[in-house]
């Protein structure tokens, strides 16, 4: 197809037929009409005006073949001037009437002017304030130019010429990208798009938000503007929401294919099907969505990833849950018969599905039933002890160990032998205490179990440690901080180098603490190593080493180690002797920031703790940068917290920690609560900050008593005090808090 001459297509609208006969028409126009008063007023003033003929006029030519009942066929003309003007003698006048009457005005064919120039010269613009005002005039097109009262003389013609579409000169300027609007709007620095960029280069397929995602950039925040200048509309998905998607249709596509192609179909809106997906180009994935559906039509938004896979996952775990609720413990206990009737196999697997095992035994089914209960009921672990005629299953909830299931006595040694199984472990031992591991697939979640059997006259007593990476994916602001400690600890774990240590029994919250820290750092910017024993949960970006007592791999050898391997953050599991002490602080020492834990009961312990253990009170006065001494207590729950009266036996107690009300805040007790009234736990935190004067003192190897006076004095915050400052805010309640602490002062 070729180009169009727009200049040649309006010459050739504008030019007449020269075969169409001419007839002219006698009869003056409106326009001669008024030009005749112009020159009477003229007259009547006094001004001179022409007697001849002369006037520039405008006249009319009418083709004369045209039908009566069809619309004329206008052409505006312009006559020339053909005799010189006279002037009328002094003191004549002209009546208005006279020079109204009619006058035979002579028509000229005429140089034809283009409907452009028409347009330009009866308004009196130029071309560049009729472009400007076809911008900027509110209303345009014929309907405006109606309107207009500089454009009521003009020919139908050119009015309609009058809206053609004229370029902008602003076309040329660059649309923004994806990468100019992420750094504009602080979505992303200029140093993560580079180094996003680099790695999009080396992996065409992946996605760039995927890839800054994982250099820690909101991918909410950068999809939206992905969904901007696509120019969709963005959604976030909440995955615990009743209605976050339409289920029935799920069913239809299944979950796998929806996780596959990150696609999600949300809701009905009239007629159509909202679907979200991760990226704006899944077209051909909405074609095969809408003939597996049968829909003929559905309206795309965008969303993120994570919000598609969270949603489904989400879905899976409360199905698993329903299921796991129909589960007929009688069935399978009426099942089993003597120890006798069970047999069991060694088997050779690291890592089993569980609900894959569901149809085999009684036995398997009901060891496949504790796990699942236990995960449901938010267990940390689970006791499995036998007694003279009964046996017990208790689960530790929040810290307290709850009865929940009495399964026959006979059943003891086919359940002993059936974890064993799982946790590839030596079933003809029964004399000595053995640790395993089971790595299984539970309510569709991946966990890890860690077992412990130790022989009793009783029987094996099993206990087994739930170890779910979801209860340590908590960030530092949800640990139970207060606001002033959690500004000094996110200052100290930005420290280049030093020790820091976090104190407490086991079961305290160390390990947490210690794993939200790190993810509070740089990964990909600093090389974080840990040595633990045994690694309890799997970090993404870091480099865990397990000791090995047996073979020598000890603490202080795997620190050697790594301290070769240029780390910038080393998290030690537990300093437990002189040599493991003394290579953390020479770590330390030598530019190296060292995370570690001890046991003692409050931080100032801690520091006669490392100069009872060997090393020289100047090396910890110079090494240790900040103690952090922690407990656990439970918080009330919030479905069942009410007021109550203050007990006077305790009135007065509780107004020297600052409660003066005559209520405070405890739970009542409910179902969600198993009637305890508290529902989850919190810590309790002493940040203990050495400054020079304490460094001082510690070199001169003070005694526990009258270094915890000089921290308290220097601004430490107790453990005690800052329990009663979760009490006064209705957290907690004074019985949990004297639970766990003493009165050190």
């Amino acid at each position: 197809m070729g180009r169009f001459n727009i200049d040649d297509i309006l010459r050739q609208l504008s030019e007449p037929d020269p075969k169409a006969p001419k007839e002219n028409v006698p009869e003056r126009t409106t326009e001669a009409a008024q030009a005749s008063a112009q020159v009477a007023s003229s007259v009547s003033a006094g001004v001179p005006v022409s007697t001849s003929v002369s006037t520039p006029s405008t006249v009319a030519t009418v083709s004369a073949t045209a039908p009566a009942a069809a619309p004329l066929h206008v052409v505006a003309t312009t006559s020339a001037p053909t005799s010189t003007p006279a002037s009328p003698p002094a003191g004549a006048s002209t009546s208005a009437s006279a020079a109204t009457q009619p006058m035979p005005w002579p028509v000229q064919a005429t140089p034809t002017v283009s409907p452009a120039s028409s347009l330009l010269a009866a308004t009196g613009q130029s071309s560049s304030q009729v472009d400007s005002q076809r911008v900027s005039r509110p209303g345009s097109g014929f309907d405006a130019a109606m309107k207009d009262p500089s454009m009521q003389d003009l020919s139908m013609h050119d009015l309609a010429m009058s809206d053609l579409y004229v370029p902008e000169d602003d076309l040329d300027t660059p649309a923004a990208t994806l990468e100019s609007l992420l750094a504009e709007r602080g979505i992303a620095t200029a140093e993560q798009l580079l180094g996003a960029a680099r790695l999009q280069k080396q992996a065409p397929g992946r996605k760039l938000v995927e890839i800054l995602k994982e250099q820690g950039v909101d991918e909410h925040a950068a999809q939206s503007v992905v969904a901007e200048l696509a120019r969709m509309p963005f959604e976030r998905i909440d995955a615990k929401a009743p209605n976050a998607f339409d289920r029935a249709l799920v069913g239809q596509l299944s979950a796998e294919y929806c996780r596959a192609n990150h696609v999600l179909p949300l809701r009905r809106e009239g007629g159509r099907v909202v679907i979200a997906t991760a990226s704006p180009e899944d077209v051909f994935v909405l074609d095969e969505v809408k003939r597996k559906l049968s829909l003929q039509a559905v309206r795309h938004v965008l969303a993120t990833a994570g919000d598609i896979t969270g949603a489904l996952q989400h879905a899976n775990e409360a199905a698993e849950r329903s299921k796991a609720d129909d589960f007929d413990l009688d069935s399978i206990l009426s099942g089993v018969g003597d120890e006798d009737d069970v047999e069991i196999e060694k088997e050779d697997v690291n890592e089993r599905d569980i609900e894959a095992e569901a149809e085999s035994s009684p036995v398997v089914k009901y060891v496949n039933h504790i796990i699942q209960l236990a995960l449901k009921e938010g267990a940390s672990d689970i006791h499995i002890e036998p007694d003279e005629k009964v046996l017990k299953v208790r689960f530790r909830i929040d810290g307290i160990l709850f009865e929940m299931l009495t399964p026959p006595r006979k059943m003891h040694a086919a359940l002993t032998s059936r974890i064993k199984i799982m946790s590839n472990l030596d079933i003809a031992e029964r004399r000595l205490p053995q640790d395993g591991r089971i790595r299984a697939t539970v309510l569709g979640r991946k966990l890890d179990l860690r077992v412990s059997t130790v022989p009793t006259p009783k029987g094996e007593k099993t206990v087994m440690r739930i170890l779910d990476s979801r209860s340590i994916n908590v960030s530092l602001d949800d640990l139970g901080f207060s606001e002033d400690a959690l500004t000094i600890w996110k200052k100290q774990i930005d420290q280049p180098h030093g020790i820091i240590l976090v104190t407490g029994p086991t079961g305290s919250g160390k390990t947490t603490t210690l794993y939200s820290s790190i993810r509070q750092m740089d990964t990909r910017r600093m090389n974080i190593s840990t040595v633990e024993d045994p690694i309890e949960y799997n970090l993404q970006g870091i480099t865990q080493i397990q000791t090995h007592e047996k073979i020598g791999m000890t603490f202080a050898k795997a620190l050697k180690a790594l301290l070769r391997q240029d780390p910038d953050v080393v998290m030690l599991g537990e300093i437990r002797d002189l040599e493991t002490a003394s290579t953390a602080i020479q770590a330390a020492l030598t530019g190296h920031l060292v995370l570690s834990t001890l046991h003692t009961n409050d931080a100032p312990s801690s520091i006669t703790r490392m100069i009872n253990i060997g090393v020289e009170p100047f090396l910890v006065g110079a090494a240790l940068n900040a103690v952090l001494a922690q407990r656990l207590v439970r918080k009330i729950c919030p479905k069942c917290v009410e007021d109550r009266p203050i007990d006077p036996d305790i009135a007065d107690f509780l107004v020297t920690h600052g409660i003066t009300g005559p209520t405070i805040r405890a739970g009542r007790g409910c179902g969600a609560c198993r009637q305890t009234g508290y529902a989850g736990r919190l810590g309790l935190y002493e940040l203990l900050m050495l400054d020079d004067f304490l460094r001082d003192k510690i070199a001169a190897n003070p005694n526990v008593v009258e270094f915890r006076r000089l921290c308290v004095e220097r601004g430490m915050t107790t453990l005690r005090e800052d329990g009663f400052a979760k009490v006064r805010s209705g957290k907690t309640t004074v019985e949990e808090v004297l639970s766990v602490t003493e009165a050190t002062i």
